[in-house]
């Protein structure tokens, strides 16, 4: 009988193990699917296809510049308006709003999340790209016009346009996992707060921020990472231009935007490994990121556990 558990549990520990290897089997294998296919492209241009501001498919001329930049600053446009709203709207339901209301509110921040993205991208195309262009952008060039971002003509398909729509999309990703972080946070360091005298804003500041703060990283990079990938939306509304402009209102290029633009039409050899190198560069950064991502929430339970 001991001997029929015995076998039962190596069975199971080898099936067990057997799934938790497929994962991140299916990573490298993914990682070096991508590396065989773009060897074409790197062998031609190498390490400066990165630096490279070029794209001239007839000529066959590429570099990776244009697309690194604009889905790097579209993100980070993502971030600063979503993160404020994101964790402003989860402080309200976790900490403020009572009853129904609560759960109301609630559900209408998740039910963004359902929305396709091509919903979105039509969306930004017929309501939101003509809004900026009326209201936003010309409110932001009249007072900040004296820098280099927000200069030169105004324009609806843009950066700006862009970012906008990947805040609206992240939005519910942060709000909802910050909601759940805030309500973790026990109920006793709230009281103990406010026991010493503490108003409503230093008891979230100091007794919940601070444990909910490795959460709260873990919500900003989840989100950062659906604003790097994202594509149709993007594709709709950024204006697809390869170019690295100061400007958030000129037209932009994201990674994953030129991969879902071109990939259909690549028709030489040299273009579809340029394309798949692509890929693999947009692989990386998100790699990296949630990399960085792991390390502060490391260090910030560390500090927490200190404390």
């Amino acid at each position: 009988m001991f001997k029929r558990q015995d076998r039962g549990d190596a069975w199971f520990k080898g099936f067990t193990f057997f799934f938790a290897a497929s994962i991140p089997s299916l990573l490298i294998a993914l990682v070096l699917l991508l590396i065989s296919q773009s060897g074409l492209a790197f062998e031609k241009f190498g390490l400066g296809f990165i630096i490279n501001t070029a794209w001239d498919p007839i000529g066959e001329r590429y570099g990776a510049l244009p697309f690194i930049y604009g889905t790097l600053v579209s993100s980070l446009i993502a971030l600063l308006i979503a993160v404020p709203l994101g964790l402003g709207c989860a402080i309200f339901l976790s900490e403020v709003a009572k009853g129904r209301y609560r759960e109301y509110v609630a559900v209408t921040v998740e039910l963004l999340a359902a929305i396709p993205s091509v919903v979105y991208g039509l969306w930004g195309i017929f309501v939101l790209g003509p809004w900026l262009v009326r209201f936003i952008q010309p409110a932001l060039k009249s007072v900040l016009g004296f820098l280099p971002f927000f200069s030169g003509p105004v324009s609806g398909p843009s950066m700006l346009t862009g970012g906008v729509i990947l805040a609206i999309m992240i939005l519910p990703t942060i709000t909802a996992i910050s909601r759940e972080v805030f309500q973790a946070v026990p109920h006793s360091l709230r009281e103990s707060a406010m026991a010493l005298g503490a108003t409503r804003w230093e008891t979230i500041k100091l007794a919940i921020a601070g444990p909910a703060a490795s959460g709260i990283v873990g919500a900003v990079i989840l989100g950062l990472g659906r604003a790097l990938g994202e594509t149709m939306a993007v594709t709709m509304v950024i204006g697809n231009r390869p170019e690295i402009s100061a400007s958030i209102f000129a037209p932009s290029y994201t990674l994953a935007s030129v991969i879902a633009n071109e990939f259909a039409e690549a028709v030489s050899d040299i273009n579809l490994s340029v394309l798949i190198e692509l890929a693999l560069i947009l692989l990386v950064i998100t790699l990296i990121v949630n990399g960085i991502a792991r390390l502060l929430v490391w260090k910030t339970v560390g500090k927490n556990k200190i404390r």
